[in-house]
């Protein structure tokens, strides 16, 4: 019981749990079985049984459910009976654990639940679990717990399809679900949450999927199986029951509902009723001791053949926006202290989904209810600044003001349309709200003003109370009852105008910029649309119910911040892709929802491979070839097929046939222990070598000007990056696992080139998380990649951040069409002089295109008169054929552009143009997986199409948005046109971003679809070579991945092997004790800060600064955002007011600062009493990878030492002395010692000699600065009093100004925004030269 216990708090804390087992099956297997016997003998307490049912959920929903042998088990139970009879002898499987274990606990509930939960005495008053419910009546929460728990428990079962197929029938025989909803418990006040478990248990029971062939049922099959159910019990009925005559005879309509079919049953006396269930139908057995109760004898009837609302009727009935009711159920959002203990009637992202439409419909609920959590959140952060109160008239009046929500001067409905035929709900909604920005500054006016269509908004009812709640009516009242708050209404923009009514912010193209006016006034009119589901809900409320009328309520409009309010857009594309037919290419369907064969989408085993592909760029010489295959016999040979005894790039290569089996050969990496063996075993034996044939060839010359030549790729690739090259190019699923700083960008651009070569007419998407990692792929794919201008788009918001001259959004492209069709006209009209033809040839793309068809005849020597080098060299026929080639290849190049270019010419619009860019000319376009969801609709209107999908930090985006992107097109003739899907990321570092803690710890939303695969078993390919760090700083991180090694510029470059100047170590972790009688602080929940750690920090940054460290090549990371806070108060007071230190290039949390890196970091781990999410081992290798230079960590020892989890890192930070060890003979940012020499070290005892240190360096940079001003006096008289001096005087003088100046501290140039300190070095040495080495630093090449 003690290891289950450990094992669920592992869970519970995020923490590894089976790690301890990985090298020892056979004990795990041991400890399973002792587990599931238990209980036999012994009686259990309820928390132990309740955290045996945890322990048993952790396992049921980690990778043992991949489990293949659970039929093929009982296939054997089922032979060995079979056996055992023939033979004569006894054996009874229904003694076997296998068979009673899950009967015997769901028994065990039922009798928890139906005699222990309520008791009807009180017991003593110390036991804590006993509340007086009713006077008499007491709810025991231990049981209730249990009770939520076993539903957790058996919901998991029944939502994985391999336990599904064995537990949905003892479910439904034993009817659980039947007792649970007649059970006390599920009626009570106190079993909300585990009422709403129970309708969730039922939900999957009666899940629409055919339970074996695991196949989703249409609504066709579903309705069909329904009247079939039924039309056989009215058959039955009308045979053998006369009393039933009239439910015999009944239309379906009649009998199609719950309370009907009741009705009908109820006329049948107890003992026919129980007779009808148990022996005719057998629905439940007759020894149940519940069969004597009529009420559930009916409620099974009733539940087996009541028609099911459809999971697409349930998902079109919800509405898209959030009410009050859902913000503040705690069973449904939680607030963000979730610790875990308890659980949720929430859906689970687990390994394994029933369906497509299963996975859609936990999605949509989870991300419904996480952005229900974030707007609840807004909700109580701007309602306050309101000040709400009673004035003397009874109405709502408000005191205060707020950023984000401004009260509402008049509310109205303007249109209520028809439903559409088939629903029930209005078609739309449209109202009109008015409100003034008067009380704005012209800041937060302009904030309000820039509201434009498809932006959400939020309608709130406020009322409140006239009183001030009492202190301890405040304790006890729920948030909205302190906020006063009545509705929350959520509706989106459909346009904005000022108080004139003239339309603002339109982009339809209703008004035109020239025509374009600032808005007037300070009211404004927004027309909205309100959620009809919603809509419909509350009319039918107020007229059946007599509710509120909600709409002559609202009194405040709430926006948010843009970059926050996608929701909506992710909602709609995941609600239209239920109700689309849902098309995922067949070679990936089964492993995305998790069965089947983990290999089957490798490119191994697919269709339609490359048999030759044409590498390019991608080798830079014949030995990188052969270092890339190390398990293939390399042949080089020529195009006729004749040995190549000197190759030189470019090559193709034909690959085997025969891959099946060794495909790590061919890869380069191995990615499972038994590829890794089968590797070993290879080569071994060198005789077994498969041959790979390595055409060398000379490509054509592409022409005589500098602009014609391609650009070529300088990285090495290593042989684990040319697999993952090789993989990315042919057909199927490509995953790549990069850790930090092993070139995973450079891979893939290299995958789009050679791709792109090979495969000119197919259509390739990028997808990234964020616009920072988007910009960087884009731009080496700009240096790297050849073609067109058309030939890369990029969408988005964050296109202006690019790093390049270029424009590549779609109206910068089609601008930049629109120049090069120009520039190429011009150039046929020069070449149609050069050939004495009329210039007008060249007045259009379409009179051009005639001319080349007319007059595509050589030579045209005049035209190329201008290239920079002769095109005919003499020396030989072959090369001056060659090169006429060339100038051939050059006009063809020119005027494929120019019919690139003819589409412009047609096209008039610029949405036109960009359009058909987008759809159809563009080979490469990128965008967020963010602008995927906004714009679905829009592409599926387009016509959008591609071939490939590349997708950089898969592993720091949510399942949901990794999966839109896969289906932005509609399918073709009922297939899906996705060839290629290459997934690059590193699940050892965190993963996305889910604020409240419920849904990333109980639902697992934070777990990405990258991260699922490679949980699931699928192959992939890990990169294994790092350049970024120095090999002693890699050390920290790598050994928690396979085999991570050193590439050789990280081993020979000089930089690396320098130490850092003032500091005897290139890493260390420096031990922070109480400051001031005090380690972490909270001044608000998760809010921590430690200012002993903030204060050191900034001191050990000073120092750096004051040894002439640019600050640009410094970084402050830390763990909490608190603590970022605190350090950047710290430097506002210690370091900006000084020119000559000022800030650091960043002070940001590690989880800001992941895909980041800089040559030094500063790191606070904050915690001093217990280690929190950093015992995550994701965010350690973050925060450990960031450094390429220098890491210093500051922590408390003895708090980190002892986490299990983290122990291989500081177990290597310990090895070196944890109080920080300057050296401090250096005085400058530049040494020559190695950094393996730590030269005379002084340990610093802690915060206050480290002060102390920086202190007497900025003494002595205030000596410097005052000795500089002197001089500069002198200098300045000395040049006055030599005015009448001869010129070569002067400008002797001027020379001893320059040194004097040389010695000077350049505090000027400090204040102008320079980073570096200007300081003449003892030896001789400006501190321009002796700043850490930029020229010959290098950015990760591989």
């Amino acid at each position: 019981m003690s290891m289950i216990l450990m094992v669920n708090e592992k869970f519970r804390e995020n923490v590894a749990a089976w790690v301890c087992f990985y090298d020892r099956k056979d004990m795990f297997k041991a400890f399973l079985e002792r587990v599931l016997r238990l209980k036999e003998g012994r009686s259990l307490t309820i928390a132990e049984k309740t955290n045996y049912l945890l322990f048993m959920i952790n396992v049921f929903q980690m990778e043992l459910c991949l489990n293949e042998n659970l039929i093929k088990k009982w296939r054997r139970i089922a032979k060995r009976a079979k056996g055992a009879t023939k033979r004569g002898e006894t054996f009874d499987p229904t003694t076997m654990v296998e068979s009673n274990f899950l009967r015997n606990l769901i028994e065990e509930f039922l009798g928890v639940l139906d005699s222990e939960v309520f008791s009807c005495k009180q017991k003593s008053d110390e036991d804590n679990d006993l509340v007086d419910v009713h006077g008499s009546e007491v709810v025991n929460d231990a049981c209730v717990l249990y009770c939520e728990r076993f539903m957790e428990f058996l919901i998991d079962l029944l939502s994985q399809l391999p336990t599904r197929r064995l537990v949905r029938p003892l479910v439904a025989d034993v009817a659980v679900v039947s007792k649970c909803h007649l059970s006390a418990l599920y009626r009570h006040e106190k079993g909300k949450l585990f009422a709403q478990l129970v309708d969730l248990l039922q939900y999957y029971e009666g899940f629409e999927i055919d339970d074996h062939q695991g196949r989703q049922m249409t609504d066709d099959e579903v309705l069909q199986a329904h009247y079939k159910r039924l039309q056989a019990f009215q058959l039955f009925a009308f045979k053998k029951i006369p009393k039933l005559r009239e439910l015999a005879l009944a239309n379906i309509g009649a009998i199609n509902r719950r309370a009907d079919l009741a009705k009908k049953l109820s006329i049948l006396s107890p003992q026919e009723l129980r007779d009808l269930v148990c022996t005719k139908l057998k629905l439940v057995s007759k020894d149940d001791p519940w069969s004597e109760r009529v009420d559930f004898l009916i409620e099974v009837v009733v539940s087996f053949f009541e028609k099911q609302q459809s999971q697409k009727e349930a998902i079109n009935a919800l509405p898209l926006y959030p009410n009050e009711q859902i913000m503040w159920d705690e069973s449904l959002v939680p607030s963000i202290n979730y610790s875990g203990e308890g659980c949720l009637a929430l859906p689970k992202l687990n390994l394994q989904f029933l369906t497509l439409h299963d996975y859609l419909l936990r999605n949509f609920n989870l991300f419904r209810l996480e952005s229900t959590y974030e707007i609840r959140e807004d909700i109580q952060e701007a309602v306050p600044h309101l000040l709400p109160y009673i004035n003397n008239e009874g109405e709502t009046a408000f005191r205060g003001w707020s950023r984000m929500a401004v009260p509402i001067k008049e509310f109205k409905i303007r249109e209520v349309k028809q439903p559409n035929i088939g629903e029930v709900k209005p078609s739309a909604v449209t109202a009109e709200v008015t409100f003034s920005i008067s009380s704005y500054k012209a800041q937060i006016r302009s904030e309000w003003n820039a509201l434009k269509e498809h932006d959400v908004l939020f309608l709130l009812s406020i009322r409140p109370s006239f009183e001030p709640l009492s202190a301890e009516e405040a304790a006890n009242a729920t948030v909205p009852q302190k906020l006063g708050l009545q509705y929350v209404r959520g509706c989106e923009i459909i346009e904005i105008r000022d108080e004139e009514g003239t339309l603002m912010n339109d982009f339809t193209g209703r008004i035109k910029r020239d025509e374009w006016k600032p808005p007037k006034g300070e009211l404004r009119t927004v027309t909205i649309a309100l959620d009809t589901a919603q809509y419909h809900m509350d009319v039918s409320d107020i007229a059946e119910k007599g509710a509120d009328d909600v709409y002559s309520t609202f009194n405040i409009l709430m926006r948010r911040k843009p970059k926050e309010n996608n929701f909506k857009a992710i909602l709609e594309s995941i609600r239209d892709l239920m109700n689309e037919t849902c098309i995922v290419p067949d070679w990936l369907h089964d492993i995305f929802l998790g069965y089947g064969n983990p290999s089957a989408a490798q490119w191994t085993n697919m269709p339609d491979l490359l048999e030759k592909v044409d590498f390019k760029d991608t080798f830079l010489d014949a030995d990188h070839v052969k270092e890339s295959f190390p398990n293939y016999q390399v042949r080089f040979i020529n195009s006729d097929g004749t040995d190549n005894v000197h190759p030189c790039p470019p090559f193709r290569i034909k690959f085997p046939t025969n891959l099946e089996g060794k495909v790590h050969a061919l890869l380069g990496n191995e990615t499972s222990e038994k590829s890794s063996k089968d590797a070993s075993f290879m080569e071994d034996d060198h005789s077994d070598k498969v041959e790979l044939l390595v055409e060398a060839y000379i490509p054509p010359d592409p022409g005589p000007y500098p602009q014609d030549q391609p650009k070529q790729n300088s990285v090495r690739f290593t042989p684990t990056q040319v697999g993952a090259i090789i993989s990315g190019i042919q057909p199927g699923l490509t995953m790549v696992v990069g850790p930090p700083g092993t070139g995973k960008t450079d891979t893939a651009v290299q995958i789009l080139n050679v791709l792109y070569h090979n495969c000119p007419s197919q259509r390739t998407l990028i997808i990234t998380h964020s616009n920072q990692a988007l910009n960087d792929l884009f731009e080496k794919i700009m240096e790297g990649c050849t073609g067109s201008i058309s030939t890369s788009l990029r969408l988005g918001q964050g296109e202006q951040e690019l790093a390049t001259d270029l424009d590549f959004s779609r109206q910068g492209r089609v601008n930049a069409m629109l120049v090069r069709r120009l520039e190429l006209l011009s150039e046929v009209e020069r070449l149609a002089s050069s050939l004495q033809l009329p210039e007008d040839v060249a007045y259009t793309c379409e009179t051009a295109g005639y001319f080349w068809l007319l007059h595509d005849r050589f030579p045209f020597k005049e035209f190329f008169s201008n290239t920079p080098k002769p095109i005919f060299t003499g020396q030989s026929f072959e090369k001056d054929m060659r090169a006429a080639k060339g100038c051939f290849q050059h006009l063809k190049t020119m005027f494929k552009e120019l019919e690139e270019c003819w589409a412009f010419e047609l096209l008039k619009s610029t949405v036109e143009r960009s359009n058909y860019l987008m759809t159809k000319q563009a080979k490469i376009v990128a965008m967020t997986c963010t602008h995927a969801a906004l714009k679905r609709k829009d592409f599926l209107h387009l016509g959008f199409k591609y071939d490939n999908l590349l997708m950089e930090e898969s592993a720091q985006i949510l399942e949901i948005e990794t999966f839109i992107p896969m289906l932005l097109q509609r399918q073709e003739d009922g297939y899906a046109r996705l060839k290629r899907c290459i997934l690059i990321g590193d699940h050892h570092q965190p993963p996305p971003v889910v604020k409240n803690m419920a849904f990333q710890k109980y639902s697992h939303m934070d777990q990405s679809l990258f991260t699922r695969f490679v949980r699931l078993g699928i192959p992939y390919i890990e990169l294994n070579a790092q350049g970024r760090a120095r090999p002693s700083l890699a050390r920290l991180y790598n050994w928690r991945y396979k085999d991570l090694g050193d590439l050789r510029s990280v081993l020979v470059n000089d930089v690396f092997h320098r130490a850092n100047a003032g500091f005897s170590y290139d890493y260390q972790l420096v031990d922070v004790p109480d400051y001031h009688g005090r380690g972490e602080s909270a001044p608000s929940p998760w809010f921590y800060q430690n200012e002993g750690e903030a204060e050191y920090l900034v001191s050990v940054y000073m120092y750096m600064r004051l040894l002439g460290y640019p600050a640009n090549k410094i970084s402050i990371l830390t763990t909490y955002n608190g603590q970022k806070l605190l350090i950047r108060d710290v430097i506002n007071r210690r370091c900006v007011p000084y020119d000559f230190i000022g800030p650091p290039h960043k002070v940001t949390t590690v989880d800001k600062f992941q895909g980041q890196q800089n040559d030094f970091i500063l790191l606070s781990l904050v915690r001093s009493r217990f280690v929190g999410h950093l015992r995550d081992v994701r965010r350690l290798v973050v925060a450990m990878s960031r450094a390429r230079l220098g890491l210093y960590v500051f922590c408390r020892r003895s708090l980190f030492e002892q986490c299990y989890e983290l122990q291989p890192t500081f177990q290597l930070l310990l090895q070196r002395p944890d109080h920080l060890a300057l050296n401090l003979t250096e005085v400058t940012a530049f040494t020559d010692r190695h950094v393996e020499d730590t030269g005379p070290v002084q340990l610093v005892s802690g915060v206050e000699e480290m002060a102390n240190i920086v202190n007497y360096k900025m003494h002595l940079v205030y000596q410097a600065r005052a000795m500089s001003h002197q001089l500069n006096q002198f200098s300045a008289y000395s040049g006055q009093v030599s005015m009448e001096t001869d010129t070569s005087e002067e400008n002797g003088i001027g020379n001893g100004e320059t040194s004097v100046n040389a010695m000077d501290i350049d505090l000027r140039a400090s204040a102008n925004g320079g980073d570096d300190m200007d300081v003449m070095l003892p030896d001789g040495k400006s501190n321009d030269s002796a700043n850490i080495d930029a020229s010959v630093e290098e950015d990760e090449k591989v």
